[in-house]
């Protein structure tokens, strides 16, 4: 076997996405390496063709599954289709996401509220999560996006304030000092 509709065969089934481009999947592997197996591959796919794999495999889960749901919002967001994923985010968060995935919901549905105009939530999203996640590994993300939507509102100052105090935390020198600098340049005159 050396081609990958060969491949495709011996493991499940080939269809072909919009772009030509087969999309394959894997009948023997479970359903959460199935949609992680997508993701790796998006790269290399047409958008398009990454929402029809990932909205595959969501069928194949109930319609209150929150980790689905959370997937279909996400593919859409990915094809650019940030209208669709928003109520689709916000569906899988009151669902009930697990602990590992709220956070990154949460993060993932402000990016797409700032991209959709609603840049006041989205801080409003950010700036809670900050408070639940005030040092973790959601810190990061959360402060990153954070300041792109302070950027959108026009708060340039207040955004590199933000995106400079999260990245103080990684700096293996100098953190105290951009610390700093970052609480002086959110002082206003």
């Amino acid at each position: 076997m050396t081609n990958l509709s060969e491949r495709a065969w011996a493991f499940g089934s080939v269809r072909r996405g919009q772009s030509g481009a087969p999309i394959v999947a894997f009948m023997s592997e479970d359903w959460y390496a199935r949609v992680s197996s997508v993701w790796a591959s998006a790269g290399e796919m047409a958008d398009l063709d990454v929402l029809a794999a990932i909205i595959a495999l969501v069928a194949e889960r109930p319609a209150d599954d929150a980790a689905a749901v959370f997937e279909a919002a996400s593919a859409h967001d990915y094809a650019d289709r940030e209208a669709e994923a928003e109520p689709l985010y916000r569906r899988a968060i009151d669902l009930g996401l697990d602990e590992a995935t709220l956070p990154r919901a949460v993060i993932q549905l402000a990016s797409t509220l700032r991209n959709l105009g609603k840049v006041e939530e989205s801080i409003r999203l950010l700036e809670d999560q900050l408070h639940e996640h005030p040092d973790d590994e959601w810190t990061g993300p959360s402060a990153a996006f954070l300041a792109l939507a302070l950027a959108s509102r026009g708060d340039e100052r207040d955004a590199a304030s933000v995106a400079l105090a999260a990245l103080a935390n990684y700096l293996p020198i100098y953190s105290a000092s951009v610390r700093s600098y970052a609480i002086g340049l959110a002082v206003r005159d």
